[in-house]
């Protein structure tokens, strides 16, 4: 009830329902019923972010709508500038999705508007007293957003910080299921890969909402500074949460019989919860309290520890227990981070004042396409996939266009097949098939819904209060959960016609399911044979991404071993780098997976690349936990390491050059690193056998030769599997890869 999803619904909702209301009070709703929908239409635009790019397309929005409403308005009769309208403004809406999703909204809605004006169904005899009504609710919306906004300048940033920490305990607890009795660890991974997807998109939206939003970033209020450290301290504690990545198989198999994982698994489902709390207190302005003591718990969970090492430690399992109490040095990490934040709360304005805001903003930013021509120019090729979405959307708009004039199927929306096309169409293949199929559904079970409200219920009362629901429900899931916002669009729409004009619920119901099947259909057809652009040729730019990507974090978290001083703000953006291109990576391979049998390019060979990616970014962050602590490792031997992994990774990005060219990895398959390690885990084997094992409880204190095998058998696992990855390339030739 907090999330900015609700918040939005509501604020949407009373937006358009309190005008309709004074309207229909005064008799005059069905004349002039273009206002509230001006105020829906505007109020899908509003996307997360900062203010001054909301108020400007928000703007931008308004003189688009009325404009389009104008000229469809004007020409109505003249069925030959009717097709030319919808080329232009087909073409031109599509497009300016090159400058981002702010803009490819307002164009999707702007076509809306062309869909919903274009036969001037809702116009009436006076058009430009229509016209006026509309612009008035466009602008009506603009009001609220403007005063919302002043009165709670920190709402929305609060809001999407506290989905981060959300989606973090999320995450947590798909984590916590590994350790558990029997665990699928293959449909685990998947999981993770897919919630990484999530929190990265997340992550990008937030970022710009708090460091463009310049009086977040400059005011020195306690709660802007406190919103801030908020924000960099879940993108911390998500790295945190990356490093507890193990090799889960083999800790199953030494330790799946104790019992002892099956407690790693509570605890870590019993610290989510307190994630959750967290995120929610963020959304709803509160200060977060503990919901348990996590101390007393983590203590309980070190001394099962204690007991397990004391009882079955022994020279043979030694360094499975050391992977075993790095695991558990990960899950105190993650606790104290937790109460970190607890003391943020409960101190937060000492420690928010000293937060420093030091960062290259600029750097840490989602990258934008600027407003200018020369973008637009470029983009006028068929080798732009903006551009080819642009001629498969105006295609689509006029063959729905051409279908809805046939007078033979006696269709009185019309309208609804241009809409139906322009909400179900996006650039990908993958995505038009699955909203197309959502729409349908849930379409046709909204239908069937409100058709049994509308039978059985006569109170008007009753039937405004759903219908409030409706639209709550409707405007809150809309971007995450497409079918529910189309049932519940579905049975508001009905609810809405049924108040203008009551007893014509057959004639919508027959419209609505014809329409949508009608527009399903074409847009599912030129989807499919209209220049479509399938994963698969996305594949080879995105591997690259992710290998270089990989390569630079990699090697920024061997430098730190090395260096003294580094600065945290380059480390900061190589692990940012990493994080996004192998989910941008990951959300490609899912969409391929929607993508027809026969385009499904070498599927099994890209997942087994995606999957080799996570494990290699996983295995860095975890890596980099050390250097963090500025220890030396003198019996390591970093810089052979280091040219061994690179040398590796470097020949993954040539197997992926479209340029053919191969990086030699035989020199460096030779070297091997003169590590001490083995030397002194000998030695602590011996006193093993020989001594009787200290029943040592302090779950601060870890060995130096517990970390030096935990860097050294992460070191290995990096080794692994990037030589796995090179196996996997050198099945998949970039050129295939590329004609494909």
């Amino acid at each position: 009830m907090t999330s900015q999803y609700i918040y939005s619904a509501v604020r949407i909702t009373l937006a358009i329902v309190v005008p309709s209301v004074i309207l229909a009070y005064f008799g005059v709703l069905k004349e002039y019923v273009l206002f509230p929908l001006g105020t829906s239409l505007i109020g899908f635009t509003d996307q997360p972010g900062p203010f001054i790019r909301r108020r400007n397309s928000l703007l931008f929005a308004v003189i688009c709508f009325f404009f389009v409403a104008l000229v469809a308005t004007l020409i109505k009769d003249f069925p030959l500038l009717i097709y030319t309208e919808i080329i232009f403004f087909g073409m031109f809406f599509s497009l300016i999705g090159i400058y981002g999703q702010r803009l490819a909204a307002v164009g999707s809605l702007s076509l809306v508007v062309l869909g919903i004006f274009i036969n001037g169904h809702l116009t009436g005899a006076d058009i430009f007293l229509s016209l006026i009504t509309f612009l008035a609710g466009c602008f009506w919306f603009f009001i609220v957003f403007l005063i919302v906004t002043k009165i709670q300048p920190y709402k929305l940033a609060g809001q999407m910080i506290g989905e981060n920490y959300l989606d973090l305990a999320d995450y947590l607890l798909i984590k916590a299921k590994f350790y558990e009795k029997d665990a699928d660890i293959d449909a685990l991974f998947s999981q993770v890969i897919s919630q990484q997807i999530k929190i990265k998109n997340l992550q990008e939206e937030t970022r710009e909402t708090v460091f463009k939003t310049r009086t977040i970033v400059n005011e020195s209020t306690t709660e802007s500074r406190l919103l801030m450290l908020m924000f960099l301290n879940s993108i911390d504690l998500h790295e945190k949460l990356m490093t507890s990545e193990s090799d889960y198989k083999k800790v199953q198999q030494r330790f799946g019989d104790t019992g002892f994982l099956l407690s790693v698994s509570k605890y870590l489902s019993l610290i989510a919860g307190e994630l959750t709390s967290i995120g929610i207190a963020m959304q709803a302005n509160a200060k977060a309290k503990p919901l348990r003591n996590i101390d007393e718990e983590l203590q309980q969970l070190f001394e099962e520890y204690f007991d397990l090492r004391n009882q079955k430690l022994s020279a043979d399992n030694l360094e499975d227990f050391m992977i075993l109490r790095q695991i558990m040095v990960r899950i105190a990490d993650i606790s104290e981070e937790i109460n970190a934040i607890y003391r943020i709360f409960s101190q937060d304005e000492k420690l928010a004042k000293s937060l420093s805001t030091g960062l290259d903003i600029k750097n840490f930013t989602p990258n934008q396409e600027k407003l200018n021509l020369k973008v637009l120019r470029n983009n006028l090729s068929l080798a732009s996939s903006h551009f080819r979405h642009a001629i498969r959307i105006t295609s689509a708009l006029l063959i729905g266009y051409f279908i809805s004039k046939l007078e033979f199927l006696g269709l009185g929306h019309s309208y609804w097949i241009l809409i139906t096309i322009i909400a179900i169409m996006r650039p990908a293949y993958s995505t038009t098939k699955d909203r197309n199929l959502l729409r349908l559904y849930g379409t046709l079970v909204g239908a069937v819904s409100a058709y049994i409200i509308l039978f059985f219920i006569k109170d008007s009362t009753l039937l405004f209060t759903i219908l409030l629901i409706s639209m709550i429900l409707c405007f809150s899931m809309l971007k995450w959960k497409y079918f529910w916002a189309v049932l519940f669009m579905t049975i508001y729409v009905f609810l809405t016609f049924n108040l203008l004009t009551p007893g014509n619920i057959n004639v919508i119901f027959k419209d609505r399911i014809l329409d949508t099947a009608i527009g399903g259909l074409v847009a599912f057809a030129v989807s499919y044979f209209v220049l479509p652009v399938w994963e698969h040729t996305q594949n080879l730019q995105l591997m690259q991404k992710a290998a270089k990507s990989n390569l630079e974090y990699f090697q920024v978290v061997m430098d730190s071993f090395k260096k003294e001083n580094n600065d945290p703000n380059f480390y900061k953006l190589k692990r940012k780098n990493a994080i996004i291109n192998l989910a941008n990576l990951s959300d490609n391979f899912q969409r391929m997976i929607s993508d027809p049998k026969n385009q499904q390019k070498k599927l099994e060979t890209v997942h087994q690349f995606v999957n080799t990616s996570h494990l290699i970014t996983a295995y860095t962050a975890s890596l980099s936990q050390f250097s963090k602590t500025r220890n030396e490792y003198p019996e390591i031997d970093f810089e052979t390491w280091n040219r061994k992994i690179s040398a590796e990774i470097i020949k993954i990005i040539s197997l992926l050059s479209t340029e053919g060219s191969q990086h030699d990895v035989t020199p460096e398959k030779t070297i091997t690193p003169e590590d001490a390690v083995e030397i002194l885990l000998e030695n602590r084997k011996k006193e093993i056998e020989e001594h009787e094992i200290s029943n040592r409880r302090d779950p601060a204190r870890i060995t130096h030769l517990t970390e030096l095998s935990n860097i050294r058998t992460l070191l290995h696992l990096i080794d692994d599997v990037s030589k796995e990855q090179i196996k996997i390339l050198e099945k998949l030739p970039p050129q295939i890869s590329q004609q494909s």
